[in-house]
């Protein structure tokens, strides 16, 4: 296997400011290093990376087990965090480990698995200092298109899909360090024309684990135009079009500490 060499790469943004409000807009999408966006759905590389300068240290242990495109895992390399990331998909797992193929200065490590994240019995307790992940949004974007069992966006009942990222968030409880954060990027959704808060709807899940709500950052979407046929359907229907996501970041809080 044959890396890029890090002089032959632009491992950075051109300008890049961390953010300090509760509410992020990222109207280009970067592409530094080996980021693209043609796996859909998935977080741009400039929430990953202000969620890793704020929430983690250089040579701390992340995790991603919903890694998707692999933006998380390109970031922590670059970042000089240590990486745990998986899928239940190996197709997400193969673009990942493309996507790392980069030389870097630094001696930090990326460990792939394809794992379930309500069953992630292999790592320890308390072993994990930042657990961030951008889970499906119910069968919005089936992402193994129904061919996958253990595959969380294949679920259309809501409910049900709580109760499922209800056994995630234990599994990042479980293996989160005290007094250590975890942060998730979901939006919402509409069922017979009513909105559906699917968000907060996964954010009490994460809750009622035992995390703490260290934040609530509302991000703009993009991707999602009021013009065309969807700004006609939205007059015509009378219904809005859903252009923000919730970034949640939790808190592990252990009495001892």
């Amino acid at each position: 296997m044959v890396q890029k060499k890090v002089t032959e790469l632009k491992l950075h943004p051109d300008e890049f400011e961390l953010e300090c409000t509760t509410v992020w807009a990222f109207p280009r999408r970067g592409n530094w290093a080996t980021h693209t966006s043609n796996w859909r759905g998935n977080w741009s590389p400039e929430v990953a990376r202000n969620l890793i300068l704020r929430y983690s240290k250089e040579g701390d242990i992340l995790l991603d087990s919903m890694i998707g495109g692999g933006t998380t895992a390109i970031e922590a390399k670059i970042l000089n965090r240590n990486i745990i990331y998986s899928d239940v998909n190996q197709q997400a797992l193969d673009r990942t480990k493309k996507a790392l193929e980069f030389e870097v200065n630094n001696k930090v490590w990326q460990r792939g698995f394809k794992w379930d994240s309500r069953h992630l019995e292999k790592i320890k307790d308390n072993s994990v200092d930042f657990v961030l992940t951008h889970p499906p949004y119910v069968d919005i974007i089936k992402y193994s298109e129904g061919k996958l069992v253990d595959d969380l966006s294949n679920i259309h009942d809501i409910e049900v899909f709580c109760d499922e990222m209800e056994k995630v968030a234990k599994e990042f409880y479980r293996v989160l360090k005290p007094g250590k954060f975890c942060a998730i990027l979901i939006g919402d959704t509409r069922r017979n024309k009513m909105y559906q808060p699917l968000a907060y709807k996964v954010m009490d899940r994460f809750l009622k684990v035992g995390l703490l709500l260290k934040e609530d950052i509302i991000k703009r979407q993009f991707n999602c135009k009021a013009t065309g046929f969807w700004a006609e359907k939205s007059k015509a229907l009378n219904f809005l079009l859903i252009m923000h996501e919730h970034i949640f970041v939790f808190q592990k809080i252990d009495k001892k500490i």
